[in-house]
């Protein structure tokens, strides 16, 4: 090996002259690098321009994952059965129901059950149950005459139940109590609504999340969504009407009650007819709503017509009315954490409608199947005669539609409370599934049993695999030549600084700086280290040596030190850069089954491929080194690619899923604005240890100063512990360390270096 510090002047005279045979200074088999800006936000746009097509072209490509036969109706429902079962796990409505579903009046001393009694209908305040430590909420209406037929009519989430039923004077929309008066026995359900009163902790912090995205945040680690507990209710009040006699019962909703009540109807059979109203239309653009309607994964299987579909041959009536109008969040005031997810309602246009109604009368060829549109235009408010005509004649109601007689008001329910216990009763769940969230994962784990390093990966393939696919969210192949385009931005006495671009996909290319030191031998092949920043930062951070930046106080210039030593240095640029810019980024990608890191282990995996082909790289001695978002990195991407021979996460090893969901630590994500972090069911499949893990049997080590705030000592080491204890049976304890130092959440460059040197194979200066 050549000797690592030479003198400045031994390196002069040789360097300018392979500067000058490189022409513009680039890279030997390399083009010239002539972009110019901001190459981040170029980075940002190109992946937005991506996902934008992507998303466009998403209908046509769901015909792949169905296989509908139309020679008999049992025939067609059976057909659609696993699409069926794939749409119950991804809006997580896989929680257990109680059997049987209990129904009690919500009364005591002073709190009568009965709330109203008009000339056709009796309302009662009632509670049923769910499942274990669930509950709905709503009222019971109560024909005078013999039930003919049994409805869950189901609100907007800013509508109360009162509102719907008819009980709040000039501003009700009497929706269900027109259902009632019609002879049907109706239960409304309570929905978490759009306020954030409770969004939050008083100990800790308060938000300005709506209550939906509250309980989002706590759900979708664990598989659970707003979406899937919500129809459980539904579903829970489908089993007591169904227990009341052979009557039929139908689902009717509005607004965010038009999407439970088409997804209810569409995952549960027993259904026998459906009213969708203020819903209905193309949801391309489900990315810009607010972020607890967004569902991992569905639109590359669903749209509103294909859930639609899996009504059929069932009756289902859509109503163009104008839905809810909404700009989340709602306005607070300066005492919230300002953390929630932006987001927009705006009514349906009347073609999106129309247009989607026709993409489901294609899908369903059936007659008896095809979903129905009242009309070529909107209504004023929903519920209109037409429409609760048509869907009362799908559950055999021949009778006139009445409107209810004026109600005698007995007593008011305390809304406020009730949606505090709906609230709560969601987050002591999730803190009960955070708990059982370390069985699942070793139920997950229990295929692959640690027998030596040499087994360990054939034994982890598939666990690979699942991660990249149903966690993360794989890409195709890069569909573009690397295309590598280099210059020279920076030439010191011992090292050169190239900037590097390569091309992955249309619009999305891979970018870093290249550090080459000086006095490489002929034939000699140098090992590398990947030195990757966290957010907000660039490539130009990890080489920032002004000591008064903030790039400083982060980074140390480490990439600089570890070029010093002679080691090849790569600082790539990952796309988290630009807040909201990029946060949207996220959600745009999750209904593909897409995250960032589908773009980020193909940019990796090319400049691998790349870096492999530069004459002075040893292919076989790539490492990688990440702090804070770069620490995430460093769990998500080596795992993965099996360029990269060890990885170091600094700043961000902890208990992941304790992280993302407890109640009783202020840097938990459930309050602040890094709501790129929620991966779906990975709370259950993989924490940071079990994706460590995926490292074996290659080196991991991790960096923790004392004083960061990430996460605490005894969160890291506890789920460190495991990690050094899965070396240790496979016999390679010597391949995994953690170093803990007094500092905080920064590169420390002292036991991560000396890692480094030996794992990598470079001697120590």
């Amino acid at each position: 090996m050549p000797p690592i510090c030479q003198s400045p002047v031994a390196f002069l005279i040789p360097w300018v002259l392979v500067i000058q045979a490189y022409g513009q200074g680039q890279l030997p088999e390399t083009a010239p690098l002539t972009a110019d800006g901001d190459l981040s936000a170029q980075m940002v746009a190109g992946i937005e321009r991506y996902l934008t097509r992507a998303t466009a072209d998403s209908v046509a490509p769901r015909a792949q994952f169905w296989n509908r036969d139309f020679s008999s109706p049992a025939n067609y429902a059976k057909s659609v059965e696993p699409n069926r079962a794939r749409l119950r796990i991804i809006i997580g409505a896989i929680d257990e129901l109680m059997i049987p579903v209990v129904l009690s009046y919500d009364s005591g001393p002073d709190r009568p059950a009965l709330v109203a009694e008009s000339d056709h209908l009796r309302v009662f305040a009632v509670r049923w149950t769910v499942t274990d430590g669930i509950d709905a909420e709503g009222l019971l209406l109560e024909p005078k005459v013999k039930a003919i037929a049994g409805a869950v009519v189901i609100p907007d989430a800013d509508q109360t139940p009162e509102k719907i039923a008819g009980l709040a004077g000039k501003s009700s929309d009497p929706f269900a109590g027109r259902l009632a008066a019609a002879g049907c026995r109706v239960l409304v359900p309570t929905l978490l609504d759009r306020q954030g009163l409770w969004s939050g902790n008083p100990s800790i912090a308060m938000t300005d999340q709506t209550h939906r995205e509250w309980i989002w945040r706590h759900g979708v680690e664990f598989g659970r969504h707003p979406i899937g507990y919500e129809v459980r209710k539904i579903e829970a009040a489908v089993s007591w009407l169904k227990s009341k006699g052979r009557t039929p019962v139908g689902v009717a909703g509005y607004g965010e009650g038009g999407l439970l009540a088409l997804y209810s109807a569409a995952v549960d059979k027993r259904i026998d007819a459906a009213l969708i109203s203020g819903y209905f239309q193309s949801r391309q653009e489900l990315w810009a709503e607010p972020i607890y309607r967004g569902v991992f994964g569905l639109l590359r299987e669903f749209g509103d017509a294909e859930i639609a579909s899996l009504i059929a041959p069932r009756p289902v009536v859509i109503e163009h009315s104008a839905g809810p109008d909404v700009k989340d969040p709602p306005a607070t005031g300066p005492d919230r954490r300002q953390s929630a997810a932006p987001g927009r309602l705006e009514p349906p246009a009347l073609n999106s409608v129309s247009n989607e109604v026709e993409r489901a009368h294609k899908l369903v060829t059936s007659p008896s199947g095809q979903p129905i549109a009242d009309g070529k235009q909107a209504v004023d408010a929903p519920g209109s005669s037409r429409a609760l005509t048509k869907f009362l004649r799908h559950l055999g109601v021949t009778g006139d539609l009445k409107s209810p007689s004026e109600f005698r008001i007995f007593r008011t329910v305390d809304a406020e409370q009730r949606q505090r216990r709906q609230v709560t009763q969601l987050l002591e769940y999730s803190q009960r599934l955070l708990h059982r969230s370390a069985k699942a994962r070793n139920e997950f784990w229990k295929q692959a049993t640690p027998e030596s390093h040499d087994t360990w990966p054939q034994a982890t393939k598939s666990y690979k695999d699942y991660l990249w696919r149903e966690v993360l969210g794989k890409l195709p192949d890069p569909s573009l030549p690397i295309n590598p385009r280099t210059r020279i931005i920076e030439d010191r006495a011992t090292w050169t600084t190239h900037e590097v671009m390569l091309d992955v996909w249309p619009d999305v290319f891979a970018w870093g700086y290249l550090l080459v030191p000086k006095g490489i031998g002929p034939g000699e092949r140098r090992p590398v280290v990947v030195c990757q920043h966290g957010l907000e930062g660039l490539p130009s951070s990890v080489v920032n040596e002004d000591q008064s930046s903030r790039d400083w106080r982060s980074y140390r210039a480490y990439a600089n030190q570890l070029a010093a030593r002679g080691f090849v240095v790569y600082a790539p640029h990952n796309p988290y850069r630009g807040k909201t810019a990029f946060r949207q980024l996220q959600r745009k990608a999750n209904p593909l089954k897409l995250t960032l890191y589908s773009f980020i282990l193909w940019q990796h995996q090319r400049t691998l491929e790349w870096l492999a082909t530069l004459a002075f790289v040893d292919p076989d001695r790539i490492g990688f080194y990440g702090l804070s978002y770069g620490g995430t990195t460093a769990v998500r991407v080596p795992p993965l690619l099996d360029g990269y021979a060890l990885s170091i996460c600094s700043a961000a090893y902890n208990d992941w899923a304790r992280k993302v969901v407890t109640l009783d630590f202020r840097a938990a994500y459930i309050f602040t604005a890094e709501y790129d972090h929620f991966y779906f069911n990975q709370a259950n499949t993989f924490n940071n240890a079990e994706l460590a893990a995926l490292m074996a049997p290659r080196p991991f080590m991790v960096e923790r100063g004392h004083d960061d705030g990430v996460a605490p000592d005894e969160w890291v080491a506890a789920e460190y512990a495991k990690v050094r204890r899965l070396y240790t049976r496979l016999g390679i304890p010597e391949r995994t360390e953690i170093d803990f130092f007094q500092g905080g959440h920064w590169i420390n460059g002292q036991g991560t270096f000396d890692f480094l040197h030996r794992h990598l194979d470079w001697p120590t200066p």
